[in-house]
């Protein structure tokens, strides 16, 4: 752990009270951070309890000597201090200085020894030491708080914090959104670092960088499996936890936000870095224009939940100096304790305007400055919460799902959190997307662990919870029997996401195995529905069984109603030996390995045909859900359930495990091939009938027993049998002309 810092100090330098802003008063109140003039910037900050706001301009010399050059703001005005600072430029390292009541107690953390970030900052640069003087109260040796009353802390915190600074928005390319449609979006889920770090093609310079994302090999990758939708891991400004440093590890993941509007600079490359934030987010712009060249999306995971700030005894950065009753969710019956529901220590409030405006501004800017096509909310629930209840019209999503720059994009949600009612899967508002949990826990759980019920000799459950999951999720996105809700596409259907096992991960291995983390193997979930197939770990015996199991979950995942989403690098069968949360791993157990062999590129060929039959088909991207009855004009119902005898599948039978073979039967309403799917969940082979449908032969398109996808000769005539294979998935199309 780092108790000093490579800068110094000399005493700063009080220049003077800012001038008033040229800005009328209501637009001040509510235009908060960094506006650049040509003779300086205007600046506004929320700190509603403060006595006095000083923002520090930092100078750092060659020999790392820090100056400040201090400004008095005006205020407050509706809790906004604000001024205008002459001669101030791009590339001008910055902070604020807060004063005022020092009382733990009751929530009151003002100290001018800390140098806070601006919340509203585009860009972040500077070393983080974690020591004493990043703290406002008074810490020992190991960073616990002195015994007794917390102790105001006077160690000046500049020299070991990150600093704002002032950017240059200036971009010579384009900027704007693609807009895809849900019913072609494919998402891919992947980090910045991770997906680029051992790609072939990509230049060492530009790997795990932004650059690299953008970079010709990565997109050619993306695109000849048929992505159009780059979801990456946070990116916004990021900071290690103190556990984490303790340890020696980071914060790969990058779930500990640091600032809301600036990019993390770490994954810039060396030359952007080096040349300072504006570099650093022009960088981000132009990975984002090539990829709305290519045609892919760019959704960003973001973190309004909780800071990095930590729990009540945790680090003073930003929020909690500037104040944190103005951010922070506190408890009912002591202001001086959080009230966590994210598990991280700490969690926003959106109950308070100024969160709100926060995260909304922050949204906001990254579409219009930065073209980012959508977001996907960690820990949603937090930012839909009354206190103990969420509320699904929450006005934070009423004011994002109405806002005219916000409501066209993707907006998707993380649906749960770690408070009290806080799994909401299905119950946030239209037009926003779920991520289904429910879809992840049924495809498990009927192709793993319901498999190796049977081979232990045991009865398995019924199908009638994938059969939802396969259908759309109706139960949890419409409302009622009657078509209609916020509709299919508003399942973000997964089978694995960061956090968790690999798709390999899920067949090799029964348990999690996070020793790397350095916890004692405790974290991580211990529910992964997962399936070894015999033997812990990598055994080249059990790879053909394994492989057949993946091809199911990924087959289920690209030919179920809903949206799919992967996980990067699934589709070559990467692994990360077992560890199941590898958040504190940037290194080679969570970077993807590219080097792949010959069953790899097998299993990516038959990713990438799953792929296309989807893309070209849309029998398979049904927008409502299914009646069971005739769509308009057709003759056939949009969908039907036959068992394996060719007859149609009697209510009663789907309470019995010998419903784990059966046939579902899409409708192209007469515009599009139908769709026939056998599948079959028992471990022995069984014979399927082929059922009417039009009275015409269906074609073999993909049988999940291939090792890879290949041309059929196989006709299957109505009323006649064929063969599957037990734990197996058959797909047949029909032209209905």
């Amino acid at each position: 752990m780092t108790r000093t810092s490579r800068h110094a100090r000399t005493p700063a330098r009080y220049v003077a009270r800012a001038p008033e802003q040229t800005l009328p008063r209501r637009i001040r109140a509510n235009r908060l951070g960094v506006t650049v003039l040509p003779d300086g910037i205007d600046v506004s900050v929320v700190s509603t309890h403060a006595s006095l706001v000083e923002f520090c301009a930092v100078d750092i010399d060659g020999a790392g000597t820090i100056r400040e050059r201090r400004f008095a703001l005006n205020g407050p005005e509706l809790g906004v201090w604000s001024g205008f600072i002459p001669g101030i430029k791009p590339g001008q390292h910055y902070g604020f200085r807060v004063h005022g009541r020092w009382d733990p107690d009751a929530s009151m953390r003002h100290n001018p020894a800390k140098l806070l970030v601006d919340p509203y900052a585009l860009g972040v640069a500077g070393d983080y030491d974690l020591g004493p003087a990043v703290y406002s109260h008074q810490v020992d040796d190991s960073l616990h708080p002195l015994p007794g009353r917390r102790r105001l802390s006077e160690l000046d915190s500049a020299p070991h914090v990150p600093h704002s600074v002032v950017v240059d928005e200036s971009y010579d390319g384009p900027v704007g959104t693609l807009d895809l449609p849900w019913s072609t979006t494919v998402i891919y889920e992947a980090h910045v670092r991770g997906l680029t770090m051992a790609m072939p093609g990509v230049p060492a310079h530009l790997r795990g960088t932004y650059a690299g994302v953008a970079h010709p090999a990565t997109i050619t990758h993306l695109k000849e499996l048929g992505i159009t939708a780059l979801q990456l891991l946070p990116i916004h400004a990021k900071l290690p936890e103190p556990f984490l440093i303790e340890k020696g590890l980071t914060n790969y993941w990058g779930y500990n936000t640091l600032g809301f509007f600036a990019p993390e600079p770490s994954y810039a490359t060396k030359a952007a870095q080096e040349a300072g934030p504006s570099a650093v987010l022009r960088e981000v712009k132009g990975m984002v224009s090539l990829l709305h060249e290519a045609g892919i999306e760019v959704i960003l995971d973001v973190v309004y939940n909780h800071t990095c700030e930590a729990g009540i005894d945790g680090p003073t950065l930003s929020w909690r100096g500037l104040g944190e009753s103005s951010f922070y969710m506190q408890s009912g019956t002591n202001p001086a304790d959080f009230w966590d529901v994210t598990g991280t220590g700490n969690s926003l409030d959106f109950r308070l305007r100024r969160v709100t405006q926060m995260a909304l501004d922050s949204l906001r800017y990254w579409v219009e400055k930065v073209g980012i096509d959508g977001f996907r909310f960690d820990l949603a629930v937090t930012l839909g919460r009354q206190g103990r209840e969420f509320i699904p019209h929450h006005p934070f999503y009423v004011a994002m799902t109405t806002d005219p720059v916000l409501r066209s994009r993707k907006l998707i949600n993380e649906p749960w959190d770690l408070g009290p009612n806080g799994w909401r899967t299905g119950q946030f508002p239209s037009p926003t997307a779920d991520w289904n949990d429910r879809f992840r826990n049924a495809v498990r759980s009927f192709w793993l662990t319901d498999q190796r019920v049977q081979v232990d000799g045991h009865k398995p459950h019924d199908s009638r919870e994938l059969v939802t999951r396969l259908s759309g999720s109706a139960d949890l996105f419409s409302r009622g029997r009657t078509p209609g809700g916020r509709g299919t596409f508003a399942s973000i259907n997964f089978i694995t996401a960061h956090d968790g096992f690999t798709l390999r991960d899920l067949v090799t291995y029964d348990g999690k195995h996070n020793e790397a983390n350095l916890e004692g193997n405790r974290d991580g979930t211990n529910d992964n529905r997962s399936w070894n197939h015999g033997a812990e770990g990598h055994n080249p015996e059990l790879l053909e069984a394994r492989l057949k199991s993946m091809r199911n979950l990924i087959g289920t995942l690209l030919l179920s109603s809903g949206t799919p989403m992967m996980t990067a690098g699934d589709e070559i069968a990467r692994t990360q030996d077992g560890n199941n949360n590898p958040y504190c791993q940037d290194n080679e157990l969570s970077w993807i390995d590219w080097r792949t062999e010959p069953w790899q590129d097998d299993f990516h060929a038959t990713v990438s045909h799953l792929l296309q039959l989807r893309r070209e088909h849309e029998v398979f991207r049904p927008a409502g859900f299914f009646s069971g009855t005739p769509r308009t004009g057709d003759s056939l119902p949009d969908v039907t359930w036959i068992d394996r005898g060719g007859a149609e599948m009697p209510a009663w039978k789907w309470f019995e495990p010998s419903s784990r073979t059966f046939q579902m039967l899409r409708s192209g309403g007469g515009r599009d091939v139908d769709a026939l799917l056998m599948i079959n969940g028992l471990v022995d082979d069984a014979e399927f009938t082929v059922p009417t449908g039009r009275g015409r032969p269906f074609d073999l398109v993909w049988d999940s027993a291939e090792p890879r996808p290949k041309r059929f000769d196989e006709l299957a005539l109505p009323g006649s049998t064929v063969m599957v294979n037990g734990q197996s998935i058959r797909l047949y199309l029909s032209n209905p002309s």
